[in-house]
C-alpha cells in the first residue's frame, strides 16, 4: 500500500474518479438523512446544487487536496497499525477526524464571497461533525478502493 494519500488519490488519472466517487458518497449520505437535522441538510444541499450547476464538483476538486492532507496522518497511523479497514480506523477517531475534515470546509467558507452558499453552510455547520462521523466508514472504503 502506498503511504502517501496524495500519491493514491491525487494522481492525474485517478483524481477525477475520486472526485466523482466523493460526490456520489455525498449524494448518498444526504439522501439517507432523516429527521429535523436531516431536513436541514437536505435543504442546504439542494440550495447549493440549485445555486449553480457544477458548483459542488468544482468545490470538491478544490477541497480534495486539503482533505487528503488532513487525512494523511490518519492514513500513516492506519498503515503502521496493521488494521485492515480504514473506515473502522476512522470511526474509532471520529471526533478528531470529523473536526480535521471540517477545518477544510471552515477555511474555505471563511474566504467565500457567496452569501447563499455561506447561509447554507452556516445552517448545517453546527451538526456537521455527526454527519461526517456517520460517513467515515464509507470514506475509508473510498480511500481503500484506490489504495488496492
Amino acid at each position: 500500500m502506498a503511504t502517501k494519500l496524495q500519491d493514491i488519490v491525487l494522481a492525474p488519472g485517478i483524481q477525477p474518479e475520486v472526485t466523482a466517487d466523493c460526490l456520489k458518497l455525498i449524494d448518498q449520505e444526504v439522501a439517507d438523512k432523516s429527521g429535523i437535522s436531516g431536513t436541514t441538510v437536505k435543504v442546504a444541499y439542494k440550495t447549493v446544487k440549485t445555486f449553480k450547476p457544477g458548483y459542488l464538483q468544482s468545490m470538491m476538486e478544490r477541497l480534495l487536496p486539503d482533505i487528503v492532507d488532513n487525512l494523511q496522518p490518519y492514513w500513516e497511523d492506519f498503515n503502521a497499525s496493521g488494521a485492515s479497514e480504514f473506515g473502522d480506523y476512522l470511526v474509532k477517531r471520529s471526533d478528531e477526524v470529523s473536526e480535521a475534515l471540517l477545518s477544510v470546509t471552515d477555511k474555505h467558507a471563511a474566504s467565500s464571497e457567496r452569501p447563499t452558499i455561506l447561509k447554507a453552510y452556516r445552517a448545517v455547520r453546527g451538526g456537521a461533525a455527526k454527519h461526517i462521523a456517520a460517513a467515515l466508514p464509507q470514506v475509508g472504503v473510498l480511500v481503500q478502493k484506490y489504495a488496492a
